[in-house]
């Protein structure tokens, strides 16, 4: 069996690779890890009871895996607080906000409604390291019961189903409905703005048209409270979730609804979440499409004006545009580059003291006020930029070149395989002599799904096309 873990927590088709018993037993092994439930939390002789934060996505399969993730951390002695339906984000600001030990949410992001995803956050909101989420693994594989198995044959009296003699020395965890907590993190958000250069008024959207798309997902509530509350005029879409269908046909990954949409009510921008809303990108008032990577560049621009950029450095991933990099030099910005996946983004964040750092995907992560991505800060502060400086969304990103990027995603390959194949790294090595300096090459297996990720960058789009092309074909061949 291979890790378990992928770049973004445990994730998979819900009822077939993510089920309600690996649900709770994955929830009573985090419990154990990142709360020193059993055995480790009474040779500290701890009484007080720890505490899991638990939030989800609105598809229709995480009632039922919410409903065994609760079993298994309050059978494991842990006291939960239910936020419902919340973005990702807020989870990890309520986990350290609300001082409890860890935080659990149930979303597979912007995947299709099929699939779903267990993340968890350590004290104070932060993603787990890797090493945690092998400590975690390593406890759920010791205390799965074999089928028709009884667990006090094994000698598994620290198995959260092993019965009265399992019993948590401080009680079984109690269930607390906490959706009310939900306003403390957009009070968080909007407080967010005060103490910047320029001071911000009362309502700093105002004068502002916005749509807001909402991927009928977790932020349909939230994000359209957020916008009006700073003082935008709001026009929502795809804020009506039936569980069914998230991120189908709209959200940050597909933005011809949001665009079409900004044009109609003559817009000044857009806003894209994904399903969990840890992300956000943006169109233009033309419609034209804004990504991370364009958004980071405008956030560190205003940062390094009012002097508030931490070493004169933004970090982002190797996905980051050429035109981005570009634009940083020429702004006297340096760049650091971590793997794809926002968690490494915060890690050297972390580890450089840095403030802010972002992907192209729109996960964009700013240090002073949350420690993971987060769509709807990103959103509110990127719009303040756009109304405090009085110019178009257009002009203000148009301070980098995007330069032709091709990318295309291999499904249902063996990515073990495609990542050891000799013939691909034969193809990738000639298509690199090819680019040379004027452009890049990236293949990559995702951390989130079953595919090959490949990346060309350009200046001739066509050329990027082709050696894109070339590269799909190499690897669909290894099928």
């Amino acid at each position: 069996m291979g890790r378990l873990f992928g770049t973004d927590g445990v994730r998979g088709v819900a009822g077939r690779d993510l089920t309600a018993r690996l649900a709770l037993d994955l929830a009573a092994a985090a419990a154990g890890v990142l709360a020193g439930t059993g055995a480790f939390a009474e040779a500290r002789n701890e009484r007080r009871r720890p505490v899991a934060v638990v939030g989800r996505d609105p598809r229709a399969s995480g009632e039922f895996l919410e409903a065994a993730v609760v079993a298994g951390l309050a059978g494991a002695g842990v006291d939960v607080l239910g936020l419902g339906v919340v973005p990702t984000p807020a989870v990890a600001y309520l986990t350290g906000a609300l001082g409890a030990e860890f935080g659990v949410m149930l979303s597979a992001s912007h995947n299709p409604a099929p699939d779903n995803g267990i993340k968890f956050f350590a004290r104070g909101g932060q993603k787990l390291p890797d090493e945690v989420e092998d400590q975690i693994e390593a406890r759920l594989a010791s205390q799965r019961i074999p089928a028709g198995a009884e667990p006090a044959e094994l000698g598994l009296t620290g198995h959260p189903l092993s019965g009265p003699a399992n019993v948590p020395e401080s009680g079984f965890g109690r269930v607390t409905d906490a959706a009310g907590q939900r306003l403390r993190y957009l009070d968080h958000l909007l407080q967010s703005l005060s103490g910047s250069r320029p001071a911000r008024p009362a309502r700093p959207l105002a004068g502002l048209r916005v749509v807001v798309d909402c991927a009928n997902g977790a932020a349909f509530e939230l994000a359209p409270q957020m916008l009006r509350a700073a003082g935008a005029d709001v026009i929502t879409i795809g804020a009506e979730p039936d569980g069914l269908n998230i991120n189908a046909g709209c959200g940050s990954t597909s933005l011809g609804l949001l665009s079409a949409a900004v044009v109609e009510h003559r817009a000044d921008a857009g806003i894209a979440h994904d399903g969990d809303a840890d992300r956000c990108l943006a169109v233009d008032a033309a419609g034209q499409v804004v990504d991370g990577d364009q958004i980071l560049a405008v956030l560190a621009l205003e940062l390094k004006q009012a002097g508030r950029l931490a070493r004169d450095t933004v970090v982002t991933t190797v996905m980051s545009n050429l035109g981005f990099r570009l634009a940083m030099r020429e702004a006297g910005i340096a760049v650091v580059e971590t793997p794809v996946g926002d968690r490494y983004l915060a890690a050297a964040m972390h580890d450089g003291k840095y403030v802010l750092g972002g992907e192209q995907s729109g996960h964009i992560i700013m240090l002073d006020h949350a420690n993971t991505g987060d769509g709807l800060l990103t959103a509110l502060h990127l719009l303040a930029v756009t109304a405090a400086s009085q110019r178009p969304l257009a002009e203000l990103v148009s301070v980098m070149t995007r330069y032709p990027q091709v990318l295309i995603n291999i499904r249902d390959v063996d990515k073990a395989r495609v990542s050891s194949s000799p013939v691909l790294t034969e193809a990738v090595a000639a298509a690199e002599a090819e680019l040379g300096e004027a452009g890049r090459v990236l293949v990559r297996p995702s951390g989130t799904e079953p595919a090959v990720r490949i990346m060309v960058e350009a200046v001739d789009s066509d050329q990027a096309e082709r050696l894109a092309s070339d590269l799909a074909a190499t690897v669909r061949a290894l099928a």
